[in-house]
């Protein structure tokens, strides 16, 4: 159990899947992310050309990503050996996944867990988007200033769903743009687009049917992963929720 292992060592080893600039510095956190940036960063000659192929936000988001993170396509798995794990994180990854192809990836954390261990998801809360939509709608009778904003509501549902252009392109310059397209793709060649959405019972449900028992919804700051908030991960330093419109489960292996 995680418990018993800091006990023991102090140290729990805790896997961060898809971590993006997110990253823990904790000992025992293996912090693993497989974007372009990181890509780009880890290359020597592409690195040398991000000055001239990257600008504005896309140029920070370069310029930002710390250097502990391993560079490794999930998608040919995980890259550690059976039960070798205590914690297994990922935060707003799985729904980016294919149904079918998000159970692949769950039994695969399972494979990595040691017996005991803790399996801990954030992903955008769909029951939230929907009970806020429907809040707003009801608010919208009769209110035509409420209603400007009503599109608000129903972007976190649906836009990442159905977006085709990738994130940022539009505002590069028309040869950029084309070019940004033609190599990088669509946002769902880029992996950008949102495949499935979940709420405290499917993924619940997902869990169980990859091998997970206790499935729980947490909070931000609340987990069975032993100093939890210290990780920094779903946690701002002023402790409020980085993500705030996320759903939080954690099962054990």
């Amino acid at each position: 159990m995680v418990e018993d292992l800091r006990e023991n060592s102090g140290v729990i080893t805790l896997l961060n899947l898809g971590c993006g600039t997110r990253v823990s510095d904790k000992p025992g956190v293996t912090n693993i992310d497989w974007s372009f940036y990181l890509r780009m960063k880890k290359n020597r000659l592409l690195r040398s050309l991000a000055p001239v192929a990257l600008r504005g936000v896309r140029r920070e988001r370069f310029d930002s990503l710390p250097e502990n993170i391993l560079c490794h396509n999930l998608a040919k798995g995980i890259p550690f050996a059976d039960g070798s794990a205590d914690v297994v994180y990922h935060s707003h990854l799985l729904e980016h996944l294919e149904r079918k192809t998000a159970y692949v990836f769950l039994r695969e954390v399972k494979r990595v867990l040691k017996p005991g261990g803790i399996h801990r998801i954030a992903v955008p809360d769909l029951e939230m988007a929907c009970r806020e939509y429907l809040e707003h709608l009801d608010q919208c009778d009769g209110h035509p200033q409420t209603a400007e904003d009503h599109e608000d509501f129903i972007e976190p549902i649906i836009e990442q769903c159905v977006r085709r252009e990738g994130a940022g392109a539009a505002a590069q310059t028309p040869i950029r743009r084309f070019l940004d397209n033609l190599i990088l793709g669509d946002a769902r060649k880029r992996g950008e687009v949102h495949q499935w959405m979940y709420d405290r019972v499917n993924l619940s449900q997902a869990l169980l049917r990859c091998g997970f028992h206790s499935p729980a919804v947490k909070a931000h700051d609340e987990s069975g992963i032993p100093d939890w908030v210290s990780y920094g991960l779903d946690t701002n330093p002023d402790g409020s929720a980085y993500k705030p419109d996320s759903l939080y489960v954690e099962a054990r292996s």
